[in-house]
């Protein structure tokens, strides 16, 4: 089944504790601060991965959880960073936190996106070593990484789609037209998923050229199934409108259908068109259509069953497709690939602070169940001494 939104939660690696330790050797017995950084915590990245079609392959990842970073060890061992997660999606899947605010767009092969930031880990006791502070006996506590609810949404990258009302023959041109084999059948919403099929020309070129599901008046407002795919349609760089000829009245089931368009917006209604009056077999006399419009680049009269005008619209859709936009040119001395990432929180106004009895918490306190949450996320246990400010407190959860 074709799967084009998927709602994940994405969490980040907590960093690793800073280690606290002193140097102790044969023959140095008060040896200095030796306690190396905790690592980093992992990310969690998305990648688009052209040999994906759709989203069904992460149906049963619901939550995405990096690594933790391991904590700093004595002689300054620094620890190991956390297990990162590279999340292989669909090329046009664009990705929107829980407010609906689009985070980012992976419309390109190879594109990345961070989208949960590890936690940095805390310093060893040996960084905080000064003339004045020989031997620091606190390390600082690993930062909770980042976690975040997504949605995925793929929008089908296509050079072509076809469009319609339903049993307008949709699924069997581009049976015609293309290496698909989408499901055929006399009945109107007979396709319930979108399709994709390549188009190849004689000299080798190709075209990618999306089926997509049975469009119905009030398809722009939810109607129907038209909502959820006319999505797919804003990506394709030509349009494809596939009429019923044997129904009689080509025009206006054109003017539905280019009504529903311009109402979704997304510039729909400024696409090049390529009318398509398919069935022409079951009408005697040449089936009718009269529009004129300076978006409609070329009409044809086809018929799926018997073959006929098939041929000169595969010419017709490589002819008028318009070409490819020209990838953007990188700076040689960036990366080989852009990262997307959302905003990241503000870093919090304290620290929590390991120490040989307990913890400190430095910096602006918070009240409640922030810090609460803080002192559980680094460790602390019933009976453990905190430090806030001047007080000395026993941890009582």
């Amino acid at each position: 089944m074709f799967h084009d939104r998927l709602s994940i939660v994405a969490r980040s690696g907590r960093g690793g504790d800073g280690g606290l330790s002193f140097r102790r050797e044969k023959h140095v017995p008060r040896g200095g601060p030796d306690g190396g950084d905790g690592g980093r915590g992992g990310d969690v990245t998305l990648v688009a991965d052209p040999a994906l079609r759709d989203l069904s392959s992460l149906r049963g990842r619901k939550v995405l959880a990096a690594g933790r970073g391991g904590n700093g060890g004595g002689t300054r061992k620094h620890g190991a960073d956390g297990g990162a997660i590279e999340l292989a999606v669909p090329v046009g899947t664009q990705v929107t936190g829980e407010d609906g605010e689009l985070v980012g767009d992976l419309a390109r092969a190879g594109e990345r996106m961070v989208v949960a930031r590890g936690g940095l880990g805390g310093r060893g006791n040996a960084r905080f070593a000064t003339p004045t502070r020989q031997t620091p006996r606190f390390a600082e506590t690993g930062l909770e990484g980042e976690s975040r609810a997504l949605e995925l949404r793929l929008k089908l990258v296509a050079d072509a789609a076809l469009a319609g009302l339903p049993n307008a023959g949709k699924s069997s041109l581009l049976r015609r037209l293309s290496n698909a084999t989408p499901k055929v059948a006399d009945y109107p919403f007979t396709t319930l998923q979108p399709v994709l099929g390549t188009v190849e020309a004689g000299d080798g070129a190709q075209l990618t050229v999306a089926d997509v599901p049975g469009l119905i008046e009030g398809a722009s407002e939810g109607v129907g199934l038209g909502h959820a795919f006319l999505a797919h349609l804003e990506r394709a760089r030509l349009l494809v409108h596939v009429i019923d000829a044997s129904a009689g009245d080509a025009d206006v089931r054109f003017r539905t259908i280019d009504r529903e368009l311009g109402l979704y917006g997304a510039g729909l209604d400024e696409r090049s068109q390529i009318v398509v009056v398919n069935k022409a077999d079951l009408t005697p006399d040449e089936p009718p259509f009269t529009v004129v419009d300076d978006r409609i680049v070329a009409v044809h009269r086809v018929s799926c069953a018997t073959g006929r005008g098939i041929a000169e619209l595969k010419a017709a859709l490589f002819a008028h497709c318009p070409p490819a936009p020209e990838p953007e040119v990188i700076d040689p001395e960036l990366p080989e690939f852009i990262e997307y990432r959302p905003t990241a929180p503000s870093r919090r106004a304290f620290r929590i602070l390991r120490t040989d009895r307990g913890f400190r918490v430095v910096g602006a306190v918070p009240d409640g169940e922030e810090l609460e949450e803080a002192l559980r996320a680094a460790g602390v246990r019933p009976g453990v001494l905190v430090e806030i400010g001047d007080e000395e407190l026993e941890w009582q959860p």
